[in-house]
């Protein structure tokens, strides 16, 4: 019954992981279109369509903004685990 209830427990871990990690891709989605939007497209449009420098602009600020994010994103994995075998090595010191 214990096994159950902890499947149970980490399944519900899984889903609420699952659920943040949809909501931070989606934030990100958001100020990204938003941050590109402001940066490249002029606030008073003279066509329907883009034009080809919007659209180039575009492309670079989609291209750098998705780079700087996966970069901060291995910067943070790489301080988590250091800091998880800092508390690991903490942990076995007082032993």
């Amino acid at each position: 019954m214990a096994a159950a209830q902890m499947n149970m427990s980490d399944q519900a871990k899984l889903q609420l992981m699952q659920e943040m990690e949809i909501e931070m891709m989606s934030d990100m989605y958001n100020r990204m279109t938003n941050a590109c939007h402001r940066k490249c497209i002029p606030p008073k449009y003279s066509e329907a369509d883009l034009g080809k420098g919007e659209n180039v602009c575009i492309d670079r600020c989609v291209a750098k903004y998705l780079d700087i994010h996966e970069r901060i994103g291995k910067k943070l994995t790489g301080m988590s685990m250091q800091d998880e075998d800092l508390m690991k090595k903490m942990g076995a010191e007082a032993k």
